[in-house]
């Protein structure tokens, strides 16, 4: 994979990186980002992480998940997740960010809608 670090920048500012997975997934992600950057429109679910659609479909490599705030996470192909608490579900683990606590996390995405960009780190 040419670049293994995704950028995530949220509307307010704030920019994380995470480390992405090593699955077919997660290249099909870098291989999109490629061509240019993402932007998302993602909306709270449940208390615990913000989704949103990608545009398209990637392929899925799902297996029983236990999430962790940071946690990037591919659903049902072509949703976009990323959690601030936990989870358990058959999910595709597209990543990790890097060096963000679960405060940080769910005080940066807030408790609305958000738009988060992503993009290769270059």
């Amino acid at each position: 994979m040419e670049s293994n670090t995704l950028k995530l920048t949220i509307k307010s500012g704030k920019t994380f990186t995470a480390t992405l997975a090593d699955n077919s997934s997660a290249r099909a992600l870098v291989k999109l980002l490629a061509k240019g950057d993402l932007t998302v429109d993602m909306e709270d679910y449940g208390n615990m992480e913000k989704v949103g659609p990608l545009g398209t479909t990637l392929p899925c490599n799902d297996r029983q998940t236990t999430t962790r705030p940071g946690d990037i996470i591919l659903y049902q192909g072509k949703y976009i997740v990323i959690y601030y608490d936990t989870n358990s579900w058959n999910f595709t683990r597209l990543g990790k960010i890097d060096n963000a606590s679960q405060a940080d996390l769910k005080t940066t995405l807030g408790e609305e809608d958000v738009s988060v960009t992503l993009s290769l780190e270059r």
